[in-house]
């Protein structure tokens, strides 16, 4: 049990005061030794007394806004622990498709947000935290089955964007995500870029060995532009081919040396990084172990209730009451 405003408890000594102070109608007459001994009128008054001391009491309780304390519960659901990666670079802020007309559809980020909405909305056990990126990594939200948290943070990466492509920074804080988080049984990263900065080799070794260590899997979806390289295209990987690698398949190569699972993919309009958010949607949904926040119970309007019901007693027996007798 806890309280709002504890400091109140210190009045509940006043709760004593019908017990030491005597009714104020009480009246005195000078001999009433014939009158003979009434211990059921004794003991009616003293009851009334312990009314009103269980009505201040639970009056101050109130006022002292009684609650319990929150619990967690372990549950066995269906989902996984997530972290969002999202390129916040100024080629997000680039329209993502347009009709054949010409005119300019959803920029990059605004359908990244629409669409991981929807994706959060059909999820019921998952744990997520955010993390965007552009020059450095920015450190949105931690892991949280909060829906309203992890929404309002995706709404929020919707706006201008900045410049360059810092990924590597953006992939080692998503695993700080996951440090102090016990293993739910399902773990993994969902990048989200538009192209590809380079990675050290030492940040390079340090993701690999991370992302084994907490067993971590990695999806890659890759917002490519209309006309530009593709990461599949074989000719990458062909022995005589010798021209300049591209970032995006020199990062793409990096991750296939990764330990644990990865899974690329590449959207070009809204519907395609639809569809390849609906195939990481499927494959996300085992069964986890996760800790539900059972909010504490306020107890106020209890207490008042409480109170109400003692005084109104009070109330009825006045007007049974018959005055006290007293000798001088």
């Amino acid at each position: 049990m806890a309280f709002i405003h504890p400091w109140l408890l210190w009045a509940l000594p006043l709760a004593l005061l019908p017990l030491l102070l005597d009714r104020s109608h009480s009246k005195h007459y000078s001999w009433v030794s014939l009158l003979p001994p009434d211990p059921l009128s004794r003991t009616i008054g003293f009851l009334l007394k312990v009314l009103a001391v269980i009505s201040i009491v639970f009056i101050i309780l109130g006022l002292a806004g009684p609650h319990s304390l929150e619990q967690q519960v372990e549950r066995t659901g269906i989902g996984a622990q997530i972290g969002l990666v999202l390129d916040r670079s100024a080629s997000m802020d680039d329209p993502f498709a347009g009709d054949k007309d010409g005119n300019v559809g959803e920029t990059k980020s605004v359908a990244a947000a629409r669409i991981m909405t929807k994706f959060v909305q059909s999820r019921q056990n998952d744990m997520m935290g955010l993390i965007t990126f552009s020059n450095s990594a920015m450190y949105v939200l931690p892991l949280t089955e909060n829906k309203e948290a992890i929404l309002s943070a995706i709404q929020a990466t919707a706006g201008n964007s900045l410049f360059q492509t810092n990924i590597g920074g953006g992939l080692t804080s998503a695993v700080e995500l996951f440090k102090d988080m016990p293993d739910s049984g399902s773990r993994v990263i969902i990048l989200i870029s538009d192209g590809a900065g380079r990675v050290s080799d030492m940040v390079q070794q340090k993701l690999r060995d991370w992302l084994q260590r907490y067993n971590i899997g990695l999806y890659w979806i890759v917002l490519r532009q209309p006309g530009g390289i593709t990461i599949f295209d074989p000719k990458y990987t062909a022995s005589g081919y010798d021209g300049p690698m591209p970032t995006e398949v020199l990062l793409y190569q990096f991750f296939q040396t990764l330990r644990t699972p990865f899974s690329a993919y590449e959207a070009a309009d809204p519907k395609s990084l639809e569809a390849a958010i609906a195939d990481i949607n499927s494959k996300e949904k085992k069964p986890i172990q996760y800790l539900e926040k059972i909010p504490g119970h306020d107890y106020t309007n209890v207490c008042y209730w409480v109170a109400f019901v003692m005084i109104a007693l009070l109330l009825a027996v006045k007007y049974l009451e018959i005055h006290t007798w007293r000798s001088a």
